[in-house]
């Protein structure tokens, strides 16, 4: 894309077809620098126009009207805009539709000087559109050189994007070494062609861990990097270094709260054996923060199975609060985890005040968020097996006359599957469940 260059390189001046030209005439010191702010500003909303309509040939026109008057104008201040042109400059180079890798790494690498004190954060980015065109060492080779990079005095601003560019530096290392460890898993030490692969595979395994180490410390949001560092953790076997760095991701209270850190140390948990109690803890600081989570269909079957009451109590609690939320209004699963539950409890006769507690805080808006009549219709329609758990459920919350329950049994029956009858019957045998449940 022609347009997009800074200092001496760039092309003739673009008018812009919307701005008077008398902006651009010869003029008074005073009137010349209100003329040209009320160009720049202009200018920039002509800018931010092109952009919200994706018209990038547009907005790179003005762009290079943009620069061309800052650096005519008042080149001893063309610092001022650096990072807005940065930013937009790269969004429009990669959106425009004959872009290609040459122009962007020339505009960027200008960019690099031009917004001095930015440099690391374009380095950055410049690494990231890299690696969306798959330019995996050129985006290494890029971070490598940025780590080199020194400007003035070291400020602290400077010394965390220097630790984000190493970690990110890391984590390609951390890539590479894990496309070697998977030849290495398929086809054995004979998939290596010489003893130099597999040194390298080590020392990529060194440079990643020690920049990633150094990331994972600072308190913040490091999925990406907790996981390869946990893997490359896991393979050489340290797997307390793992386990240490995973509670400290997840219940270190100086970072914030992030579910993933729990369901990275469950998951940790799991495979290596953990005791069903350490499980169920990992998975209940889950469900405080994140009661809808999918693995609390999981939770919810692990406290099922549990000989302790406080425990079944707990899964009672933990699928009512899944299915408060409506991306689980049609999940078999979790009806079917509910309504086995509401079975056992109701033919034990025991515990039925567990129900009664969950379903108070309930009664005023379940029936009309799950239980419905059109709910009724369109589930038997698309899902027998759905309708039935959440028939079980109805019927045993609301009664025998509720809508949803009278529906699907009825539709059941005439269809004559034989579940529907014996669902029937167990509602109509355990009213007095629904009456001790409802407080009547």
């Amino acid at each position: 894309m022609e347009g997009l260059r800074a200092g001496s390189a760039l092309q003739p001046a673009l008018y812009l077809p919307l701005l008077p030209r008398n902006l651009y005439r010869a003029a008074s010191s005073k009137e010349h620098r209100l003329s040209f702010w009320k160009s720049k500003e202009l200018c920039l909303n002509y800018i931010q126009d092109a952009l919200l309509q994706k018209q990038w040939k547009r907005a790179a026109e003005f762009l290079t009207s943009y620069i061309e008057s800052l650096e005519k104008d008042f080149s001893t201040v063309f610092m001022g805009p650096a990072e807005m042109i940065w930013r937009l400059g790269s969004e429009i180079l990669f959106n425009y539709s004959h872009r290609n890798m040459r122009e962007f790494n020339s505009f960027i690498e200008q960019m690099k000087t031009l917004a001095i004190k930015r440099h690391l954060k374009v380095c950055l980015e410049h690494a990231f559109h890299l690696l969306c065109n798959g330019l995996i060492d050129e985006a290494y080779q890029n971070l490598s050189l940025a780590e080199s990079w020194r400007f003035g005095e070291k400020t602290a601003v400077q010394d965390k994007e220097m630790k984000l560019i190493q970690a990110y530096r890391g984590l390609l290392d951390y890539y590479i070494w894990s496309n070697q460890k998977n030849i290495l898993l398929e086809h054995g030490k004979d998939g290596f062609e010489d003893l130099s692969v597999e040194q390298e595979m080590n020392s990529r395994f060194r440079k990643a861990a020690v920049s990633l180490k150094e990331i994972i410390k600072i308190p913040g949001i490091w999925d990406l990097f907790v996981k390869a560092y946990v893997d490359l953790m896991e393979f050489y076997g340290d797997h307390q270094e793992a386990r240490e760095v995973l509670t400290d991701y997840a219940y270190n209270a100086k970072f914030p709260t992030n579910p993933n850190a729990h369901v990275y140390f469950y998951q940790f948990l799991k495979r290596h054996g953990e005791p069903k109690k350490s499980l169920i803890s990992a998975l209940k600081s889950l469900h405080d923060i994140v009661p809808s989570h999918e693995l609390m269909i999981d939770f919810n079957t692990m406290l099922q199975k549990s000989k302790k009451q406080k425990r079944r109590r707990l899964g009672l609690e933990v699928i009512f609060a899944v299915l408060d939320y409506a991306g689980w209004k049609e999940s078999v699963k979790a009806w079917s985890c509910l309504a086995r539950q509401v079975k056992q409890i109701v033919i034990s006769e025991k515990h039925l005040n567990w129900i009664k507690k969950e379903w108070n805080s309930r009664k005023d808006w379940w029936p009309a968020f799950h239980f419905s009549r059109y709910l009724a219709k369109r589930n038997w329609q698309e899902n027998e097996i759905l309708s039935y758990e959440k028939a079980l459920v109805a019927g045993v919350l609301l009664g025998k006359d509720c809508k949803y329950f009278k529906y699907v049994s009825r539709q059941g029956c005439r269809a004559q599957v034989k579940k529907f009858r014996t669902l029937k019957k167990f509602v109509n045998k355990h009213s007095s469940a629904y009456l001790s449940i409802s407080g009547l």
